[in-house]
């Protein structure tokens, strides 16, 4: 073999009967390296396939693999909605008492931006705008948020509002100045009473089992808007108080006075 900058120089040799035959070829010093270079790295990807094999088949290691993946599923964190689905209690056919509500599972609670929205709202908003008060004093039957259907059975749906119990006929009261933008029978709220409170901050009053206001009314804190009853899908007397920010459900809790720890006595 003979080299130069660019080739390798092969020389080959045969005898036939009497006579010696030559032959020359060149190949290439690049192509030459590289096809050497691809021979190892076939033989190392080869043996390093094989030794990965190997060591999947291994129960230990399989062991450990799963180890550590229950260990990550553990430690991850888990949206409100994955909670509940986990923290299910036992299958009851019982339907809620008092409890009711539209299905709203489009709307999947609030983000991270209410707090500041609310807190601005708060600096700059009239305070007599504000829903600060109660609208009906009950016991709170659902709050805000995931419950399961008081209808019965497995299923799961958000609520955006609060239920809060009370007896047919009990009065509902506005909890802040506004402008009634609706007044009817609207679908699972049933007969339905809508504030527009401005700062695009409005309030609905659902299943009442009649309305005293109509559109277009200026109402002012403490004014009577209905009474409470069990029109639409509901399971029983209770009022349905929802409170929404730029038309998305919020938590009503965001503006309202923690509630009397003994109801009964001040109803007496």
């Amino acid at each position: 073999m003979q080299k130069n900058d660019k080739f390798y120089t092969f020389l080959l040799s045969h005898k036939s009967k009497n006579k010696i035959y030559i032959r020359k070829f060149q190949v290439s010093r690049s192509l030459l390296h590289f096809g050497i270079v691809g021979i190892f790295l076939f033989i190392g990807i080869g043996a390093l396939s094989l030794g990965v094999i190997s060591i999947l088949r291994d129960p230990a290691f399989a062991g450990t693999i799963s180890t550590a993946v229950q260990t990550r599923v553990k430690a991850a964190p888990v949206q409100q909605s994955e909670m509940i689905e986990y923290q299910r209690p036992a299958e009851s056919s019982e339907i809620a008492v008092n409890s009711g509500g539209p299905v709203d599972n489009l709307d999947n609670g609030e983000d991270s931006q209410i707090d500041s929205e609310v807190m601005a709202i708060r600096k700059s908003a009239d305070p007599e705008t504000l829903p600060t008060m109660w609208a009906h004093l009950g016991k709170i039957n659902n709050e805000f948020g995931f419950r399961r259907n008081p209808f019965g059975g497995r299923a799961y749906e958000f609520h955006p509002g609060l239920d809060i119990d009370g007896e047919r006929g009990e009065a509902v009261i506005s909890p802040a100045t506004g402008t009634v933008v609706k007044a009817a029978y609207t679908g699972g709220y049933g007969n339905m009473v809508e504030i527009d409170h401005g700062n695009g901050l409005t309030s609905r009053y659902g299943h009442l089992s009649k309305i005293d206001v109509e559109v277009g009314d200026a109402v002012t804190r403490g004014k009577l808007l209905g009474a409470i009853g069990s029109t639409g899908r509901s399971t029983g007397p209770h009022l349905h108080f929802e409170l929404r920010l730029n038309d998305k459900p919020i938590n009503p809790r965001h503006f309202l006075p923690q509630e009397p720890a003994d109801l009964d006595s001040i109803k007496k």
